[in-house]
C-alpha cells in the first residue's frame, strides 16, 4: 500500500498547496510524465545531472502555469489545462512519442529509488522526508499561512498586504516541483520514461486531496490530511485491482468518488470565487 501511495501522496501534496489558495492544477500528470522522459534520456548520458534537468523541467512548467494564471488573469483550470497540453507536446517531441528505456548500465543511478534501508524502499523514505518538509512549510512558514489566508478570502489577504499574485505563482511552482520528483521516482521504478506514464494519476491525486478534507474552494486543509486521503485512495486502487476491475473502469470510480468528495467539502459561500 505504501508503494502505491508514495507517488500519489507526493503528487497530491503539490496539488494541496494549489487547492488551498482556491485554484487547481490540471497539469501535474503531464509534468510528471515529462520529468520521467527527461530523466530516462539524460541520466544515462550525464548521470545525476539528468535528475536536476528533470526537476528543472517541472519547475519551468509550474512557473509557466503560474505566470499564465496570474499575468493573463485566466482561471487556473484553463491556465493549467493549456500548460498540460504544452508539456505533453514537449514530452512527445523529445521522446519521439515512444517509451524511453533506461539501459542496464545506467540503472545504478536509480539505486536511491529502488534500493532499501532496513527493508524499506528508498523512494518511500524520500517521499516521507519530502512530505515532512511540505508539512513544515505549510504550517510554519509565511507561504503556508498566506496560502490559507488567500483561500479563506483573497480580498482580505490583499487588504492585509499579502502579495497574492506572487503566492499563487509559488503554489504552482511547488506543484510542478513535486510532480517532477514523482516523474523521476516513476522512471526509476519502471526503469523507463514515457509521455503518458502518469496519465492515470490525475483523478486519484485530486481525489486524495479532497477525501483528506481539503476544500476545493480553498482555505481549509493541509498536507497531513492529504496523506490520509492518499492512503484511502490507495486502498481503493489496490482493492479494485485485486477484484480485477479494469484500469479504465477505475477512472469511472475515481470520477464518481471525486464528485462525492467535492460535494462533501465545498463551501457554497465561496463557490462564486473558485477559479
Amino acid at each position: 500500500m505504501l508503494s502505491d501511495a508514495a507517488p500519489l501522496a507526493l503528487l497530491a501534496a503539490g496539488l494541496t498547496f494549489v487547492i488551498l489558495i482556491g485554484a487547481i492544477d490540471l497539469s501535474v500528470q503531464s509534468v510528471a510524465s515529462l520529468s520521467s522522459v527527461i530523466a530516462a534520456l539524460l541520466v544515462p548520458r550525464f548521470g545525476p545531472i539528468g535528475f536536476l534537468a528533470a526537476i528543472a523541467g517541472g519547475l519551468a512548467a509550474g512557473l509557466f502555469s503560474g505566470l499564465t494564471y496570474v499575468t493573463l488573469r485566466v482561471p487556473s483550470f484553463i491556465a493549467t489545462l493549456a500548460s498540460s497540453g504544452v508539456v505533453t507536446g514537449v514530452a512527445l517531441y523529445i521522446s519521439n512519442a515512444a517509451t524511453v528505456t533506461i539501459d542496464e548500465r545506467s540503472r545504478v543511478y536509480f539505486d536511491w529509488i529502488n534500493g532499501s534501508i532496513l527493508g524499506v524502499p528508498g523512494y518511500i523514505i524520500v517521499t516521507a522526508a519530502i512530505l515532512a518538509i511540505c508539512a513544515i512549510v505549510q504550517n510554519y512558514t509565511p507561504f503556508g499561512r498566506y496560502s490559507l489566508a488567500i483561500g479563506s478570502g483573497e480580498a482580505a489577504a490583499w487588504a492585509a498586504g499579502v502579495r497574492v499574485g506572487r503566492q499563487k505563482v509559488y503554489a504552482l511552482v511547488v506543484s510542478g516541483l513535486l510532480a517532477a520528483i514523482v516523474g523521476v521516482i516513476l522512471a526509476g521504478r519502471q526503469l523507463s520514461g514515457s509521455p503518458t506514464l502518469a496519465n492515470e494519476l490525475l483523478l486519484p491525486s485530486i481525489a486524495a486531496v479532497l477525501v483528506g478534507g481539503t476544500a476545493i474552494t480553498g482555505g481549509v486543509g493541509g498536507i497531513g490530511r492529504t496523506l490520509i486521503g492518499a492512503l484511502i485512495v490507495s486502498v481503493l486502487r489496490i482493492g479494485m485491482t485485486f477484484l480485477g476491475i479494469n484500469i479504465f473502469a477505475q477512472q469511472i470510480v475515481f470520477g464518481a468518488f471525486l464528485i462525492l468528495a467535492v460535494g462533501l467539502t465545498i463551501d457554497p459561500e465561496k463557490l462564486p470565487f473558485v477559479k
